[in-house]
């Protein structure tokens, strides 16, 4: 930590530990019994876009590795690009198949992290839907350690419900390392995966 840091009572963030998403499952309980939400089973992975033979070797190996579990209702990631220029690799499952996605994104972070593609990872999502048909996300950023809730309004171009996130974080401050510092809750506008 360096000297101004410590005279500004600054903490240095968590560092990226991806056995955090794991906690997915139990959060999952938490926001079905404080809130009604469910998990759709859909996630996904976002990074700065990669072009080049050695990712298109590592995104091989991962479509192989996921390719391998029979089990799964979509295909097995699908890469896509969003409207900002970013990368997303997506996987779907049924809804009740939360543990598997949640292995899902990490065997991705992890095969992209341990490819060197780490700097290039922001952040992952699972969502999360309620019988009022309301979106939730529960994003992890990769560079900080932790969670945090997204909830666009449905049928509102680029509205949150930011009580509603704020009711979750409350909630869920047992189950997962929510980051604290608000301004780093970015919108995903149209990410996969909502």
């Amino acid at each position: 930590m360096r000297l101004w840091d410590v005279l500004l009572g600054r903490t240095p963030p968590a560092p990226p530990d991806l056995d955090q998403l794991f906690g997915l499952p139990s959060a999952a309980v938490t926001l079905q019994a404080a809130a009604g939400f469910r998990p759709t089973g859909h996630g996904a992975v976002c990074f700065a876009t990669v072009e080049g033979a050695a990712f298109d070797q590592t995104h091989r190996e991962v479509r192989e590795l996921l390719d391998a579990d029979a089990g799964r209702s979509g295909p097995p990631v699908e890469l896509t690009q969003d409207a900002y220029g970013y990368s997303w690799l997506v996987s779907q499952r049924a809804p009740d198949q939360l543990p598997e996605l949640v292995n899902d994104l990490h065997a991705v972070n992890s095969a992209l992290e341990a490819n060197g593609f780490g700097p290039q990872l922001l952040c992952s999502l699972a969502g999360f839907r309620d019988d009022a048909g309301r979106g939730l996300a529960l994003v992890y950023l990769y560079k900080r350690g932790a969670f945090y809730p997204f909830a666009p309004l449905p049928g509102q171009a680029r509205r949150r419900d930011n009580a509603l996130e704020l009711q979750m974080k409350t909630a869920l401050a047992d189950d997962l390392r929510i980051e604290p510092d608000l301004s780093r809750w970015f919108p995903l506008w149209g990410a996969p995966g909502l």
